[in-house]
């Protein structure tokens, strides 16, 4: 199938996991495929690479993409679900693990998939493409969990007029299609705030964000991804805004801290050692280069932690 997408910071990634041709590997957002068979090719037939996704238009891309390699197989699958996977698979530990958080530009694009605010389309946004739908969200929610969930997942300072806004119009009918929501969101803000930019991304991404349980998945596969990792082994995690980024700069930093004792203590009675490090101290983003080739790159950051 056609399923457009440019990898993004993909040497960079890539390099990032210092992949050991006879090792094992885990794509855990496999999409078209485009890191995946960067990796696949780096095997030896002693190698394995497992590719996962949820979107089933992704399974079918990234299928094709790496039909060429006996050293790969491709699984519907959540990422926060890779220990299940493993386990079935009979794999204990892995030699590295890559996610790339971002929504890919085949979802962005193709207008059914309702991701997009620029065009018109049945309210979507699922990733997975079953489960709760943005739909069900903007007409079912309360206006107060709709406030919450514009505030704290799009960070947008505007949310509670957003949602007070949405529960007006679907009172007299169903907010149903990406456009209607964006519209309700212009006209909820200041004409300032519409003149300087596109006012809906932050409630796209809330709502997209609260969708697919995002950050919920994302917590839970961190710890499972990193605990699956050999020592030596590497994890390495593109993220695309302010929230996953932070939720993985925290996590990093908390398996590379050791010593929890308070910072007074004479000597260290916890015991603890760190349990990774990072590769690299500050996140990794886009080239020039690859930003004139991809503005949607422009907010990636790439993180990299090495077990110990």
């Amino acid at each position: 199938m056609n399923f457009s997408h440019i990898s993004v910071l993909l040497n960079e990634s890539i390099d990032g996991l210092n992949i050991n041709s006879d090792g094992i590997y885990v794509d855990c957002t496999a999409g078209g495929g485009g890191h995946s068979y960067q990796i696949a090719k780096r095997l030896s037939e002693n190698g394995r690479l497992i590719a996962l996704d949820r979107d089933p238009d992704a399974i079918i891309a990234s299928s094709e993409r790496l039909a060429g390699f006996k050293n790969a197989e491709v699984i519907k699958s959540n990422f926060s679900e890779i220990r299940d996977v493993l386990d079935n698979l009979g794999i204990d530990r892995v030699d590295g693990i890559l996610m790339d958080l971002g929504v890919s530009s085949h979802q962005l694009d193709t207008q059914s998939r309702g991701f997009s605010y620029h065009n018109d389309a049945p309210l979507d946004m699922r990733m997975s493409q079953d489960g709760v739908s943005a739909y069900d969200i903007v007409n079912e929610y309360s206006e107060k969990e709709l406030a919450r969930i514009i505030f704290e997942y799009g960070e947008e300072k505007f949310s509670r007029k957003i949602a007070e806004n949405i529960v007006r119009q679907r009172e007299i009918s169903p907010v149903s299609t990406t456009l209607e929501l964006a519209e309700i969101v212009k006209n909820s803000v200041p004409q300032k705030v519409r003149r300087e930019k596109n006012p809906c991304k932050k409630t796209f991404q809330a709502i997209r964000i609260a969708v697919n349980g995002e950050l919920e998945h994302l917590s839970e596969g961190l710890d499972k991804a990193f605990f699956s990792l050999k020592s030596g082994g590497r994890l390495a995690i593109i993220t695309f805004h302010s929230l996953e980024d932070r939720l993985v700069k925290q996590r990093f930093a908390g398996w590379c801290r050791g010593c929890t004792c308070p910072p007074d203590f004479p000597q260290c009675i916890c015991g603890n050692v760190p349990e990774g490090r990072l590769v690299n101290r500050k996140p990794l983003e886009p080239s020039e280069n690859e930003l004139s080739n991809n503005i949607r790159s422009r907010s990636a950051k790439l993180r990299i932690i090495e077990r110990s």
